[in-house]
């Protein structure tokens, strides 16, 4: 009996060896070198085409004889999800969503899908994950008992796609993308080879009969999604569900979008009965906020709309040979810049300190502008007193200490001074736009040009302010 060769693949970029390696020379990831068993010949002849397909291969078409159907996007009944994708899923669209287990994924799509069969959406949902008595009691729990919400609880991809073709249904739900295994492929489920082959047969037939499909996706202890890295190239949108099991707030942001903007990010907060939408996001992350010393308030742009977010600080003296830098919501990279760029240019003794920085409400911070409003964060903590409180800032900091112009400035300044704020910290440009455009400001708003002049205005509380 012929020797069944086996290769060896990196799940991260597909680099196929023919023995294990410890690094990949592809990509140079450690550890991700998995085994994975050859398709038979005939996978591989009809992936090829097979013999009977002719010579010329298909005609092109000409981009002046398509027709686009004018058909609107698929409303989910959840605005915040609909924001994300850009206004809803796609017919014949493949949707991955992944995120930390118990984030909420399953309840976040399975609350879409009652409200999409209650609005007349032939949908269906496929689970290889929970039992049929499982999803049962989360749609018990969702306020969906009367639903009639068809349920699939296969694994086995083939079975699926012909349910799919039988079926024909607007939108399918696929929980999870690990648990679905293709009898092609020899290897274990969640492998490379079942992965890639799971969602090329999805791809196929999502594409073939229209359906939108959404697969959920398991992530790694590093929070990347589980698989090969071609995996999200193959889809057309990968969102990713984030938040902590502390905290009840969950942020849904897009990584990818072929159909809409990758910026916009939906918020959500999980009670008893499953997830509520939270269409007022900074209301909610600030009204808890005491804004003492150590704390300020950042306006951060995603997508279409502006978030106040508070940034808290702590400086303590270090017991440590290597002062701690702990960060939750910042990166940290960008964290140690940030106290770096404090003791060289603002004179500050931070480097001794430990120092942690947090976001309240759980919200990750991407957007650079909100530099200033950490460094001062900082600052305040470091100096004391009640010169911070109830300070706003925003703006992009350089290494040479210098607060740099964000984009969207105006729209920033607007939010803060809706929400009551009466000390504004802004880039000298942004704040020249502003004052520049009709219509004094209805906030007290001050411009600095360098990280010392900001600080030396963050301490000094106005006793008119």
């Amino acid at each position: 009996m012929p020797r069944t060769k086996k290769a060896y693949v990196c799940r991260e970029c597909g680099y196929s060896s023919p023995g294990w390696l410890g690094r990949c020379p592809g990509c140079g990831a450690w550890n991700t070198i998995e085994e994975e068993a050859p398709a038979p010949p005939a996978v591989v002849r009809a992936r090829r085409g097979g013999a009977g397909v002719a010579v010329g291969g298909p005609a092109p078409l000409r981009l002046s004889d398509l027709v686009i159907s004018g058909d609107e996007r698929i409303k989910t009944g959840l605005e915040e999800f609909d924001r994300v994708l850009g206004g809803g899923l796609v017919a014949g669209s493949l949707v991955l969503v992944g995120g930390e287990p118990g984030v909420g994924k399953s309840t976040l799509l399975l609350q879409a899908l009652l409200h999409m069969e209650a609005a007349g959406v032939p949908c269906l949902l496929v689970s290889g994950e929970e039992s049929a008595a499982q999803v049962k009691l989360r749609s018990l729990r969702l306020g969906g008992a009367e639903s009639g919400l068809p349920l699939l609880t296969e694994t086995q991809v083939e079975q699926v796609t012909a349910a799919l073709e039988r079926i024909r249904p607007g939108v399918c739900v696929i929980d999870s993308v690990q648990t679905l295994w293709s009898a092609d492929v020899g290897s274990t489920p969640g492998s490379v080879a079942q992965i890639r082959e799971v969602t090329s047969q999805l791809l196929v037939t999502a594409k073939t009969h229209g359906i939108a499909l959404v697969l959920v996706g398991h992530v790694t202890k590093e929070g990347e999604l589980a698989g090969p890295r071609v995996l999200e190239h193959m889809v057309d949108a990968v969102l990713s569900f984030e938040g902590e099991r502390a905290q009840p707030f969950r942020v849904l942001r897009a990584v990818k979008n072929r159909f809409g903007s990758t910026n916009e990010v939906g918020v959500f907060q999980m009670g008893e009965q499953g997830l509520s939408e939270v269409p007022d996001p900074s209301a909610v992350f600030l009204e808890e906020g005491d804004l003492r010393s150590g704390s300020v308030v950042v306006p951060v742009v995603e997508g279409s709309r502006c978030l106040l977010a508070e940034v808290q600080a702590l400086v303590v003296p270090s017991a440590l040979a290597m002062p701690q830098r702990v960060a939750r919501g910042v990166d940290r990279n960008r964290l140690a810049m940030i106290v770096a760029v404090l003791a060289r240019r603002a004179r500050l003794s931070v480097l001794q300190s430990d120092i942690f920085v947090n976001v309240a409400g759980g919200l990750v911070l991407e957007d650079p502008a909100a530099d200033l409003a950490v460094a001062l964060a900082v600052a305040s903590a470091y100096q004391g007193g009640d010169g911070a409180c109830g300070l706003a800032a925003f703006g992009e900091l350089s290494l040479t200490g210098k607060v740099r112009y964000v984009m969207q400035g105006s729209k920033r300044i607007q939010e803060l001074s809706r929400r009551g704020f009466d000390r504004i910290l802004a880039p000298t440009r942004n704040a020249q736009e502003y004052l520049g455009g009709t219509g004094a400001p209805s906030a007290r708003m001050q411009a600095v040009s360098d990280i010392v002049q900001a600080v030396r205005l963050a301490a000094a509380r106005s006793d008119s302010g």
